[in-house]
C-alpha cells in the first residue's frame, strides 16, 4: 500500500491536509514543491517473503538510499534527496513481479536482500513525475504473512516498534518502518551511522505489546506521526527505540 505520510520528530506534527482541524500552522515544508521515495517490494505468487523480513528490508533500503555516496555532497542524487528531505517526507511502497520486476530493476536505483525479501529503493521523484515503469506498478496486493512466528527483537541494535492498536497492509507498514528509521538515522551522530552503515544496517521490527507500546509513545523516542492519508486515522504509528546501540556494533559485510 502507498504511504505519502510524514515521519516527524515528536514535536512536530505530519504532513496533515490544509483543511485539517489537526494541521499546525503552515510552514516552509509545505510551501516547497513535494516529492516522493519510491520503493517497490518484488513478490512472485509462487514465493512471496515473509511479511517481517520486507519490513526489515524496507527499512534497510530506506537508510542504504539515505547513505549511499551518489545521495550526499555532490552526488548525482543529492539534488533530489535535498528536495525530498525538504518538502514533507513520503514515501510509496508498490509491488512488482516477472518483467515489471526486471524493468525495475533496469532503472537507477538500490536493491536490498534480506532473508527472503528483496527490496529496490530508488531516488525520490515529484509527486507527479513518476517513471513509467514505476506508475503503472501497484500499490495493493501487497499483503504478506510470516510462514512461522518472527524471532524476537535483537537488543544489541535498534528496533522499529509497530502499534499493536493498527491494523495495516504489509506495504503500509513498509512505509511507516521506512520513516522510522530515517528518524532513527537523523537521530544518530555522523561517527554513529558510519558505525551502522558498516555493520549493514541491523535493525529489528516488532509489535509492541500494549503496556509496551504506551510507554514507548510518551519516552520520547523519535516516534513517525501518520497523516492519515490511507488505511489509518491520523496518529503515532512507530517508536524506533534503541538507535544509539548502532554505536557498539561489530562490522559486517553488507548485503
Amino acid at each position: 500500500m502507498s504511504s505519502n505520510d510524514t515521519p516527524v520528530s515528536p514535536s512536530e506534527t505530519a504532513g496533515l491536509p490544509a483543511d485539517s482541524p489537526f494541521r499546525p500552522e503552515r510552514t516552509n515544508r509545505d510551501e516547497a514543491q513535494q516529492y516522493v521515495l519510491p520503493l517497490v517490494v518484488h513478490i512472485e505468487k509462487a514465493a512471496p517473503p515473509a511479511r517481517t523480513d520486507a519490513l526489515r528490508t524496507a527499512a534497510r533500503a530506506v537508510l542504504v538510499m539515505l547513505s549511499d555516496e551518489r545521495s550526499v555532497g555532490e552526488g548525482e542524487w543529492a539534488q533530489a534527496m535535498r528536495d525530498w528531505q525538504d518538502a514533507r517526507i513520503r514515501k510509496v511502497v508498490r509491488r512488482a513481479r516477472g518483467a515489471e520486476w526486471r524493468k525495475a530493476c533496469a532503472l537507477p536505483g538500490i536493491t536490498v536482500t534480506g532473508e527472503s525479501a528483496e527490496v529496490r529503493v530508488f531516488p525520490p521523484v515529484p509527486l507527479d513525475g513518476w517513471p513509467k515503469e514505476l506508475a503503472k506498478l501497484q500499490v495493493s496486493g501487497t499483503e504478506l504473512d510470516d510462514p512461522e512466528p518472527p524471532a524476537a527483537p535483537d537488543p544489541a541494535g535498534p528496533v522499529l516498534w509497530l502499534n499493536p492498536e493498527l491494523d495495516m497492509s504489509a506495504g503500509k507498514e513498509m512505509a511507516q518502518v521506512g520513516h522510522g528509521a530515517q528518524l532513527a538515522w537523523w537521530d544518530l551522530s555522523e561517527q554513529e551511522r558510519t558505525v551502522w552503515r558498516e555493520a549493514g544496517f541491523p535493525l529489528s521490527v516488532a509489535t509492541a505489546a500494549a503496556d509496551r507500546w504506551r510507554e514507548l509513545a510518551v519516552s520520547g523516542l523519535p516516534v513517525v506521526e501518520d497523516a492519515g492519508f490511507t488505511e489509518i486515522a491520523p496518529g503515532k504509528t512507530v517508536v524506533a527505540e534503541g538507535a544509539h546501540r548502532v554505536g557498539s556494533l561489530p562490522a559486517s559485510p553488507r548485503r
